[in-house]
């Protein structure tokens, strides 16, 4: 069987957002923030329009996501280190003796242990799958690839696997 693959890196395809991570199990890195660029490659075989996917709809459905994410907190919801309380109008941050408090607003509270750039390619490559699954007009069952840019010359890539088709 053929395989094909498609590949989206767009100059909108970013977001600019703060975080910080954790490391060694006992270090916090300092607040700051990345103008962070996605780009994203599907492979499967040709659909019986002979595409691998529709590139229409895999730059709106990326867009969308990273459009969730710009100028936003980073919050790892799934963190063993950081305390996390969450009301109505902010969200307070706690590790150690450093504390953070943010306007909801200006948080996004993402279900990831850590905000490094290889879960956050994790996390949009899922996010892409489900958001096919729900809006377009077929699964996408290929390959997912996703790379999260930080930083030029630095960046991470999750691959998702293939799944049976339905």
């Amino acid at each position: 069987m053929q395989t094909y693959k498609v590949r989206v890196t767009k100059d909108y395809l970013v977001f600019c957002s703060a975080h910080f991570i954790f490391f060694d199990d006992d270090k916090c890195e300092r607040l700051h923030g990345h103008n962070y660029k996605v780009t994203a490659e599907l492979e499967a075989p040709l659909d019986e329009d002979h595409l691998v996917f529709d590139f229409i709809v895999l730059k709106k459905l990326l867009r969308e996501i990273v459009n969730e994410l710009d100028h936003r907190m980073l919050v790892p919801m799934k963190s063993r280190q950081l305390r996390i309380e969450e009301s109505e109008k902010e969200i307070r941050l706690s590790y150690g003796e450093k504390q953070w408090v943010f306007p909801s607003g200006d948080c996004i509270c993402l279900p990831i242990e850590n905000t490094t750039a290889e879960l956050m390619a994790k996390w949009i490559a899922e996010r892409l799958r489900a958001d096919i699954d729900r809006t377009a007009k077929r699964r996408f069952d290929g390959v997912i690839r996703m790379e999260v840019e930080e930083s030029t010359g630095q960046s991470a890539v999750f691959e998702l696997p293939a799944r049976p088709p339905a």
